[in-house]
């Protein structure tokens, strides 16, 4: 090498070291497009879905000794208690058709076929009350018989869920549980999920369940950490006894739901309706007149309202709670809701809740949604 050219090196050196050190920064990376409001994500965007409890949102229903809503309260006539902590409530609304996602699940097994057209349209009233048309409300379809199947994935449109609704026919065992982990795990998620639209589950069923692979505690576990607030219209009819009636009363109170039964007294005091014992020794469904019909569509309208009317009314409640982070993955927090000022009125919230973080769609090991599947028309696996 030449004396000019080590002269050079040397020269290029010193000049290096003498350049500021600055730190390194990674290149900015162009902005996400924006997700319209309402319109389900993206594969990519679900698989990075993420429910990290550092808000706990609390939906509570309130109601008089004569089952009447109380609509009047304010944020400071609550009180909010994590583990026996009160806690400070930093969001409150109490706005009228609040954002919903709401899951519909319909029970095609054999136990639904005696009432099944009134059920039929109790399912479209519920869905035309809370998909209204507006992008804000959305809603999906899952039927169960013999195994769950995603009918409609999520969506705004409630003429898509009414449509698959109507060519429902029952028939064969019930997958409940199942039913519920689809709706937890393998639907379309909206932006802004679990706070805005908030989750719901409503099931169209008995409660009954032989035929799924996941069990009643891992669904429950599961809609727990996911946010997800459960109501059930039983389809239970009058005169008959259903040993499967506290899996949703468990479902819906540990959620902060509640259960409807429209059939369950109609009619107690109607003489006659159960008086004909058929051969088998089961007692003879005798319909005499139309009054029993407008009794069965009194009771189902009732139903309806009852619940589409919490869902859309209810009080909401958020706060940030003090959690380790380094707690174990399982720890469950309870959670109690007062009004100290109103000791006789009910309250009915989420009991609890599992702040750790949780994806919001499991991997596909199991169960897969089959959007365009049809429910199994085979008649085996009933009671």
């Amino acid at each position: 090498m030449s004396a000019l050219r080590v002269f050079a090196a040397r020269s290029l050196c010193g000049l290096l070291l003498c350049v500021p050190a600055v730190p390194q920064q990674t290149p900015p990376q162009p902005p996400a497009a924006p997700t319209p409001q309402g319109a389900p994500q993206s594969d990519a965007a679900r698989a990075q879905f993420r429910t990290q409890v550092t808000d706990v949102i609390v939906p509570v229903t309130v109601t008089d000794d004569k089952g009447r809503f109380v609509s009047n309260l304010v944020k400071k006539d609550f009180r909010v208690l994590d583990e026996g902590k009160p806690q400070n409530i930093e969001f409150f609304t109490h706005d009228e058709k609040q954002p919903i996602v709401a899951g519909f699940l319909v029970d095609l097994s054999n136990n639904s076929r005696i009432h099944w057209k009134t059920y039929q349209d109790a399912i479209l009233e519920l869905v035309w009350n809370l998909l209204p048309g507006d992008k804000r409300y959305t809603g999906y379809l899952i039927s169960y018989g013999n195994t769950a199947d995603i009918a409609v994935n999520t969506t705004w449109d409630s003429d898509k869920i009414a449509d698959k609704v109507r060519k429902m026919k029952p028939g064969g065992g019930a997958a409940l549980f199942d039913a519920i982990y689809l709706a937890c795990t393998r639907r379309e998620l909206v932006k802004g999920e679990p706070y805005e639209p908030r989750r719901v589950i409503i099931v169209i069923g008995d409660g009954h369940d032989n035929a799924s692979k996941h069990n009643l505690e891992e669904v429950l576990e599961l809609a727990q950490r996911n946010l997800v607030t459960v109501y059930a219209v039983s389809t239970m009819a009058f005169g008959f006894s259903n040993e499967a009636q506290d899996v949703l009363e468990r479902l819906t109170h540990k959620t902060g739901g509640h259960v409807e039964y429209p059939l369950n007294s109609l009619y107690k005091n109607v003489s006659g309706y159960l008086s004909n014992p058929s051969d088998d020794g089961n007692y003879a469904l005798t319909v005499g007149t139309g009054g029993y019909a407008a009794e069965i569509s009194n009771g189902i309208i009732k139903a309806v309202g009852g619940i589409g009317g919490e869902i859309t009314t209810q009080y909401i409640l958020r706060y940030k709670p003090d959690i380790d982070q380094e707690a174990k993955p399982k720890q469950y927090r309870k959670i109690t809701v007062d009004i100290p000022g109103l000791p006789n009125v009910k309250i009915s919230a989420r009991e609890g809740y599992f702040p750790n973080e949780v994806p919001g769609m499991a991997p596909a090991e199991t169960l897969k949604p089959r959007p365009d599947a049809t429910p199994p028309k085979g008649t085996g696996g009933g009671r």
